[in-house]
């Protein structure tokens, strides 16, 4: 009698989505068995933070990319919609496998989901593994010394740099055994994740390309062209200086190991630190959000839970559709509707109007970017904003409150951002770009801007703004009971802290 094959291995693709240094689909290869590869579309699942619209978009791409690449390889991936519990267990059923993979996901819904899919399959003696494909160490990994989580970045930092040196990237399989019957699948235009009427995606589709390959070669040209002007460049919105890898990372496109010895491999200078360090802030997110899982919705700062906010819809909108009359955040706002990115300067920028000089709650500006940025990450996403709001662990401090007009005349000193993005007052010269409510009439007149009717007035004044949010915060109650007083300039407490690093993503 003819020897059977041993039973498939399914392979269920979350945020993952490549087929290089991916650990579940090298794990499952290296076994020579039959693969099915698997991705889920679970409303259910994501119900607390469904996909934003960009998100969606994004997932299409990326999925399509994948969808080639696993055919090349010999085995199809299939799409499915549902339950991930149910979904999986009438997959088992079909291809009659033992086995499924998956690399981690750690959003504490998905741990919850997971957690009770490996139980329950386990129970009917499936095997189940699961993998680190996302991070250069796990969450619980680096600790401190009293083995503890970590609740500032630079000692955080410091430990990562102290620890063994991430793995190596793993190669894709050269080729994969398909299941004999391919099991049935849902077409991906079916699953309507691009928007059609309206279509808004038309700056997404200019500005992106999701995928695999599309992710390696934006590594490249990045590593090639900019990395070495990083450091500084970074801060330009202007400027094509930052790496753009975020999407990429969020969906696992590419991994964080390939971008880390890429980088290594390259000449070490202030540029290629600064950028690993950013990388190190991605894996901080991580550590916070899985050590603290309220992160998303409450402030981490217990006494933040006090905190006077004036959530006022009209202001909230004026700020979404990028009309507060402060042309760097406008800049901003629209750039993010165009294109589902915003520099990160700029991100900190807008942030800090919104939940300072604005009084909105910081909840609101990530729920924003959540639903309109393709690289929404809710780690990243709910860290960022609470440092930006005071709320967070290692946070800005309260009375840190970015002015606007001087963050602009730094950072877009030649006006090259804000012209591109709020073309209705271009034609100002540089000297009155980023306060055309004090540019004397007649320039205004020039430049064809009428404030108020072509290009809105500001909505709360830069001092009254401030003051206020500088009342709020002394109401608090401080849980350690110190002084809510500003330092005093020049003191060790006065001086900035870390930036807020690659920022989060808006709904």
């Amino acid at each position: 009698m003819p020897a059977t094959s041993p039973p498939p291995i399914i392979v269920w693709f979350r945020q993952d989505l490549r087929v290089a240094d991916n650990p579940a689909l090298h794990a499952a290869a290296a076994t020579g068995r039959a693969v099915a590869p698997v991705y889920i579309l679970d409303n259910a699942a994501d119900a607390p933070w469904p996909l934003g619209g960009a998100s969606r978009w994004w997932l299409h791409g990326a999925l399509a990319a994948l969808q080639a690449s696993l055919a090349k390889l010999g085995a199809p991936l299939i799409l499915r919609q549902g339950d991930s519990a149910n979904v999986l267990a009438a997959l088992i059923k079909e291809t009659g496998a033992d086995a499924l993979y998956w690399n981690r996901c750690y959003e504490p819904a998905a741990i919850e989901r997971d957690k009770d899919i490996k139980t329950a399959l386990k129970a009917r003696h499936i095997d189940v593994q699961s993998f680190n494909s996302a991070l250069l160490f796990e969450p619980w990994e680096i600790r401190t010394q009293s083995e503890t989580p970590f609740k500032v970045f630079t000692p955080f930092h410091k430990a990562v740099l102290n620890a063994p040196p991430p793995r190596t990237p793993l190669a894709a399989p050269k080729k994969l055994v398909s299941i004999p019957q391919q099991p049935a699948s849902d077409a991906l235009e079916a699953w309507n994740l691009r928007p059609t009427k309206p279509d808004w995606a038309g700056g997404l589709r200019a500005a992106w390309s999701p995928g695999e390959a599309a992710a390696k070669k934006r590594l490249s040209q990045f590593l090639d062209n900019a990395v070495a002007h990083y450091a500084k460049g970074r801060d330009v919105p202007g400027e094509a200086l930052t790496s753009r890898l975020s999407p990429h990372l969020h969906f696992g496109e590419i991994s964080p190991h390939h971008i880390w010895h890429a980088t290594l491999a390259r000449e070490q200078t202030s540029g290629t630190a600064t950028f690993l360090k950013e990388l190190v802030w991605r894996e901080f997110a991580y550590h916070l959000l899985y050590h603290f899982p309220v992160l998303p919705d409450e402030p981490l700062r217990p006494e933040f839970k006090a905190f006077p906010w004036k959530a006022d819809a009209k202001l909230l909108r004026a700020w979404q559709r990028g009309l507060t009359g402060y042309p760097i955040v406008d800049a901003g706002l629209r750039e993010l509707w165009a294109t589902g990115w915003m520099h990160n300067r700029v991100r900190m920028i807008a942030a800090s109007l919104l939940v300072k000089h604005l009084l909105q709650p910081w909840q609101a500006g990530a729920a924003w970017f959540w639903d309109t940025l393709v690289d929404a990450d809710l780690a990243n996403n709910s860290t960022s904003w609470q440092w930006v709001a005071g709320c967070g662990t290692d946070a800005a401090p309260y009375f840190r409150v970015f002015n606007p007009v001087l963050q602009g005349l730094k950072f877009d000193a030649g006006g090259a951002y804000v012209r591109r993005w709020v073309p209705e007052i271009a034609r100002l010269p540089d000297e009155w770009l980023h306060k055309p409510w004090d540019a004397p009439e007649g320039v205004l007149k020039d430049a064809g801007v009428m404030l108020g009717r072509t290009y809105p007035i500001p909505v709360v004044s830069l001092n009254a703004g401030r003051d206020r949010a500088l009342a709020a915060f002394k109401t608090l109650r401080v849980a350690d009971e110190t002084d809510m007083s500003p330092p005093r300039p020049g003191s060790r407490e006065a001086r900035p802290k870390r930036k807020l690093q690659r920022g989060s993503r808006a709904s």
